[in-house]
């Protein structure tokens, strides 16, 4: 029976292997090339977590399913005797289209596999946050609530356009220090992303000419950009890789800011009209189209923000999507818990315990939980 089980399972697309670890069941595999990952506490208790991981360079590693802090991570979720469901998607980088499917389909397969859960609940940091929601609004009848963490809660193009903006500015303050947008989004030129063994080195050579160039402006900019100036130099080389995935997924350039006019900054007129300025060449439908932002949820979702991000504002991260559950109605659905944090999904365990906690009696008592801080 074990032989057929594994015949019909290959068949799927699904491999599978099984660890025991400190009382922890680890089962992982792959479902149509997603490798993926499900822990099982000694005291399950029939309740499940899906889980979804934020954005990664291309070629970065370990994978989520390979990763053996991973389990750490999860702790929270495993001390209350839930069970962990975790894809590591079949792309890298920009990928809520494929972190909502591949998610969707480990939900099966875990049902298939081990029975409906009593209770189902769907998680997930940073661009996971986005996968989340996006989850919750397109498959929401098969959860009982959602914790979306530091989310990517804005329209997925949005979100990005900051980012393209963000650069465009910066070259025309700062010409020289980081590459033009003209070089990102031309394909021949096309680079893959840095390595992590490079990444301190780039963001410090970035910092220096920022301060040998104006330090004073620099730190100006940052303040535009809701940033700290000591994350500005990351922040650009995130976006660096974040544009350059994009124009290959793109395959072209999905935004244009030859209307923009631009505003916020200590000279406007001097950024307008030194700003880098580019013509879109693909419609930005192709990679944001699908599964894009609508604020239609019908399920508890508490979202938690730290009050200062260096690469999703709570502005990207908390105020866009609360506008649009007002504009659908669903108020009585969504509430915003926030720490004194200071980075990206810079929260405790405690902190998520207790957002954890507070959805899981939001949901069992239909009592919405109040909005505000967690200390």
């Amino acid at each position: 029976m074990k032989g057929i089980l594994s015949v019909l399972l290959i068949a799927a697309g699904v491999l599978c292997s099984i660890a025991q670890d400190a009382g922890i069941k680890t089962v992982t595999g792959t479902i149509n090339g997603a490798s993926y990952t499900i822990l099982f506490p000694a005291n399950w208790k029939g309740k499940l977590a899906m889980y979804a991981h934020g954005y990664e360079f291309s070629g970065s590693a370990p994978r989520q399913s390979e990763n053996p802090e991973f389990k750490d991570r999860m702790k929270v979720f495993l001390e209350r005797g839930f069970a962990v469901a975790a894809s590591d998607y079949s792309k890298q980088g920009f990928a809520i289209v494929e972190g909502v499917n591949d998610t969707e389909a480990l939900r099966q397969y875990f049902i298939k596999t081990y029975g409906k859960p009593d209770t189902t609940f769907m998680i997930g940091h940073s661009m996971g946050g986005g996968v989340t929601l996006a989850t919750m609004e397109n498959f929401g009848s098969h959860y009982h609530g959602a914790l979306p963490l530091c989310p990517l809660s804005s329209r997925p193009y949005l979100q990005c356009r900051k980012e393209f903006d963000m650069y465009a500015t910066f070259n025309g303050l700062f010409p020289g220090i980081i590459p033009s947008l003209a070089d990102i989004f031309d394909l021949a030129k096309a680079k893959p992303s840095t390595p992590n063994a490079e990444m301190m080195s780039k963001v410090m050579a970035i910092r220096k000419a920022i301060v040998e160039k104006d330090s004073i402006g620099g730190v100006a900019f940052a303040r535009r950009f809701d940033l700290k100036f000591d994350d500005l130099p990351f922040s650009l080389f995130f976006n660096e890789n974040v544009l350059r995935d994009i124009a290959r997924q793109a395959q072209g350039n999905p935004f244009d800011n030859t209307n923009t006019v631009y505003s916020g900054f200590s000279d406007n007129l001097e950024v307008n009209k030194k700003a880098e300025r580019l013509v879109a060449t693909v419609s930005p439908e192709a990679l944001f189209g699908k599964y894009d932002r609508t604020g239609n949820i019908d399920k508890p979702v508490l979202l938690m923000h730290t009050l200062y991000d260096q690469l999703i504002p709570p502005t990207y991260g908390v105020v866009n999507y609360e506008n649009m559950i007002h504009q659908k109605g669903k108020d009585r659905y969504f509430i915003v818990k926030y720490t004194n944090g200071q980075g990206h999904c810079a929260f405790t365990p405690e902190h998520t315990g207790q957002a954890f906690d507070e959805l899981r009696n939001w949901v069992k008592t239909g009592k919405k939980s109040k909005p505000g801080i967690i200390q």
